[in-house]
């Protein structure tokens, strides 16, 4: 009604909420990935065919001389600079990012997770419109790395992760945040196989251009999302300022405060699990692509699209498996069931050499993504409730490293080892996977004191 005072207290709610609705942070996860995994293939894709241009190759167009040449030098030079590109991409992104990741999410425990989410999306959109422009124009593929530099700088998807998984943890208890933590992963899956399918099918149709205005479309959707319709979830956001070292100090202190006997000792255990696990993952996903396309599989962008959709579906499957099986085992055994599927994987990607043994070990992936969740729980619940967003942007800076290493180890190796062996690095993952393993289990035996029990107790 029209001259009706508002209380003080009602006012400054209205002002906070400016926002449409008190939307969840799930919506934000999802359109940034299908934005990412809609790009990343086609990314991949236009780097080979550009170079095979450039080259005068056109193998993959021609499935009979693709299987027929194996030692073609030219295709191998199309291989080794895709690679290598893919590598200055993820090397230029991933070192910016240290910083700017864990700077920004210790930052959303003061400030509140919005202001980290708007960042994040407006870096991923910075990153689709030179995108654009790299395809529509044939600039030079080097803007490619600095499209990913302008991303990290701002958060990249690695920050816009650490304050997913932090506002999870704001709102959820410690019995809930594992499914949590898996619901929020599953978000990933699902928006991953839909782009994929749709990616291979779109390029095949209409060539690169269009797939990229979706993505542009879908992030600018996903940037008026973050800042009117997410519903902040830290209780008392409070002003700070961005650029001082106490943010920084504050990742230190995780690991170096004194704290419950033993709990800082398994933040730093479970931190190196995580590493090992997020290294083999976004190493064998960097090559996959190029491992597909190349002799003796031959894939065409239809195949990679089914490949590519194959790959985020553990996502899913992951999550309906660690709900079955915490029914009956703990969560540390379920992480080793998932390890163990996820080396049988990789044992069998390196020794694919026709479609269906490919997807066989996409198959076998099906469990492989329980892991991360519950190793992103048990950390969770080893700090306090004000430590969150600094805890997940501690993980975001593993994570950061563990990209780094992968893009290192993975890209650089796969064309060295095309002479003797391609798949090598697959068998690489499925060793480095056996750390994890053993760290976990060793953790779980050594069973620390309980951990900090004063987070919210509604799911």
């Amino acid at each position: 009604m029209e001259g009706r005072a508002n209380p003080p207290g009602e006012a400054r709610a209205r002002r906070g909420a400016t926002v449409l609705c008190r939307g969840p942070v799930e919506p934000l996860v999802f359109l940034a990935n299908f934005a990412l995994v809609l790009q990343g293939p086609l990314t991949t894709q236009y780097l080979w065919h550009r170079f095979s241009a450039d080259l005068g190759y056109n193998g993959t167009r021609d499935r009979g001389s693709c299987s027929n040449h194996s030692a073609d030098p030219i295709m191998k030079k199309v291989e080794t600079l895709t690679s290598h590109w893919t590598l200055y991409m993820n090397l230029g992104g991933f070192l910016v990012g240290l910083f700017s990741s864990t700077l920004l999410g210790a930052w959303s425990d003061c400030v509140g997770r919005r202001p980290l989410l708007v960042l994040a999306s407006l870096g991923l959109l910075l990153q689709a419109l030179v995108s654009i422009f790299v395809v529509q124009l044939q600039l030079h593929v080097g803007y490619f790395v600095l499209g990913r530099i302008l991303c990290a700088l701002l958060g990249d998807f690695s920050g816009l992760l650490a304050a997913g998984f932090a506002s999870v943890a704001d709102v959820s208890s410690n019995r809930s945040r594992t499914i949590r933590m898996a619901l929020l992963e599953a978000c990933i899956g699902v928006a991953g196989t839909l782009a994929s399918l749709l990616g291979g099918h779109w390029l095949r149709a209409q060539g690169y251009a269009n797939p990229f205005w979706l993505a542009l479309a879908l992030l600018i959707a996903m940037a008026l999302y973050a800042a009117f319709c997410f519903g902040e979830t830290v209780k008392e956001p409070t002003p700070a300022r961005l650029f001082t070292l106490r943010h920084h100090r504050s990742i230190v202190q995780l690991y170096m405060n004194p704290a419950p006997e033993k709990s800082r000792k398994h933040l730093a255990l479970y931190s190196l699990a995580i590493f090992m696990v997020v290294t083999v993952h976004f190493g064998a996903q960097d090559i996959l692509t190029l491992y597909e396309l190349s002799k003796p599989l031959c894939w065409d962008s239809k195949l990679i699209g089914y490949g590519s959709a194959a790959q985020h579906l553990p996502y899913l499957t992951s999550l309906l498996g660690l709900r079955l099986l915490q029914h009956c085992l703990a969560d540390t055994w379920v992480a080793e069931i998932g390890l163990a599927f996820n080396i049988m994987g990789m044992v069998v990607f390196a020794f694919a050499t026709i479609t269906p043994l490919m997807f066989t070990g996409y198959g076998l992936l099906f469990l492989s993504l329980v892991t991360t969740p519950i190793i992103r729980a048990k950390l969770s619940r080893l700090v306090g409730e004000s430590e969150q967003g600094a805890l997940f942007s501690a993980v975001a800076c593993v994570n950061s490293l563990a990209m780094l290493m992968a893009s290192g180890i993975f890209n650089s190796l796969y064309p060295a080892t095309l002479n003797f062996m391609k798949g090598f690095p697959f068998l690489l993952g499925a060793g480095l996977l056996f750390i994890p393993a053993i760290l976990i289990g060793v953790l779980e035996k050594a069973n620390p004191r309980p951990e900090f029990q004063q987070f919210p107790q509604s799911p």
